[in-house]
This record gives C-alpha cells, structure tokens and sequence, in this order.
C-alpha cells in the first residue's frame, strides 16, 4: 500500500505540458482531471486513516482512480 499520493504530473511527468494545454483547451479533461483529483484524494486520506473507509470502500475507490487515469491518459496519448 502507498501512502504517497499520485498526482498527475508526477504520473505522466512527460506529459505535463499537454496536461496543462488540455485543462485549458477541454471542458471533459478539466472535468475528469477534478474528479480524479478528488478520488486520489479521498484514497490518501483512505490510505493514512485521516479518513478511515471499509476495505470494499477503499477498494471501489481505487477502481475508479484507475478507470479515471486510464481515460486521462487516452486522451493525453491520443
């Protein structure tokens, strides 16, 4: 388990300026990029018991942190 968060420009650090030329440019990666923000936040928090969840809770949030990183990283790629 990782107690480090995974903020993007440390996850794709090749693809920092076409994170930042996308949040600017489109509405849905802005969106995605939110909604991943608030999800990696809720499993650090999840992870360092600042928040304490159920495993299946923590799980389910761990699920859709990929989901949403696997659908910025189409788009960053794409």
């Amino acid at each position: 388990m990782s107690h480090t968060p995974h903020e993007l420009h440390e996850e794709f650090p090749d693809h920092a300026e076409r994170i930042t030329a996308l949040k600017v440019s489109s509405a849905h990666f802005a969106r995605l990029m939110y909604e991943y923000h608030q999800v990696n936040r809720a499993v650090h928090n999840a992870e360092t018991n600042v928040t304490p969840v159920s495993e299946a809770a923590e799980t389910d949030m761990r699920k859709t942190r990929a989901r949403l990183k696997d659908e910025i990283y189409q788009m960053l790629v794409g």
